[in-house]
């Protein structure tokens, strides 16, 4: 239930802050300067702009945890609102956009982002990672009992409709050569349909894997999966309800898992040099 609410919420929140943010403009055009569409401006393009920009530039792979810079410019709007509510003499009822895109913000930052706990007993550092089933972006069946004998990263993203999630293969797949040189197989792993699969293929045109979890099957059987994960109205564009906990596994050559990254908050992710610095001191031990 929880994370049906969560879908609906996001895709709410963020066509309201647009939407407000457009009405604003507006009514400066109309009106001119007034402090009460001042600070109702800086909230709605504060939280606009951040999804604006992830959704059209995949450019921010990660961000900090509780958005302390964001959420201060929103309070600073917020305030602005209430005080020129309160020198035009306005009706308190004026600050009501504002104080829902302010709750909104809050509940974005503190529910929404968060998966809550993540423990797993089978991606543990020093377990054996399971052998699974995928398929490639040409529907052929893949067991991962094939990736032994090199260094693997899984890297299992909710599919192309994440931003951020676009962003990191992005940033991944400019360090190709660092992971080649390593002699490291990077798998790509979403329960995206194969044609998006095939599309982030000819996108990157990296030697990478670009897999399939057909079903969440995977995701199933090694506790990642997220019933309901996927914004509500997404559907429309050809993905499925249900999807992945953003999740890096690490591996050696004998499936022996090194690192194991189970974000609790989707926008919190490691970097590249995380995965070299893992790779490289199993490169010295061996």
């Amino acid at each position: 239930m929880q994370n049906k609410l969560k879908s609906l919420f996001v895709m709410l929140f963020i066509n309201a802050a647009i939407l407000l943010m457009i009405y604003t403009l507006v009514l400066f055009y109309i009106n001119g300067f007034q402090f009460d569409q001042l600070g109702q401006l800086i909230i709605s393009f504060t939280i606009a702009f951040l999804f604006i920009k992830a959704m059209t530039l995949h450019n921010t792979a990660r961000t900090s945890a509780n958005l302390w810079f964001r959420t201060s410019v929103i309070l600073v709007g917020f305030l602005i609102n209430l005080y020129g509510i309160k020198i035009a003499q306005l009706n308190v009822m004026k600050a009501v956009p504002s104080a829902l895109l302010f709750v909104g913000w809050l509940l974005y930052v503190f529910w929404y982002s968060r998966f809550g706990k993540r423990e797993s007993l089978i991606l543990k550092v020093g377990a054996k990672l399971p052998n699974f089933d995928l398929e490639d972006r040409f529907h052929n069946p893949i067991n991962t009992s094939s990736f032994l004998g090199k260094p693997n990263i899984f890297m299992f993203y909710r599919g192309n409709w994440c931003p951020l999630c676009m962003a990191q293969i992005k940033e991944i797949a400019g360090q190709y050569q660092e992971l080649e040189k390593r002699g490291v197989t990077m798998n790509l792993i979403s329960p995206q349909p194969h044609h998006f699969t095939v599309g982030l293929a000819k996108k990157f045109d990296v030697n990478f894997n670009f897999l399939v979890d057909v079903d969440n099957n995977a995701a199933k059987k090694l506790g990642i999966f997220h019933k309901n994960g996927l914004p509500a109205g997404m559907q429309a564009l050809g993905y499925d309800t249900d999807t992945v906990m953003p999740t890096i596994v690490i591996t050696d050559k004998k499936g022996t898992i090194l690192f194991a990254d189970l974000t609790d908050n989707y926008r919190v992710r490691p970097e590249p040099e995380t995965f070299f610095k893992v790779l490289d001191l199993e490169l010295k031990m061996t």
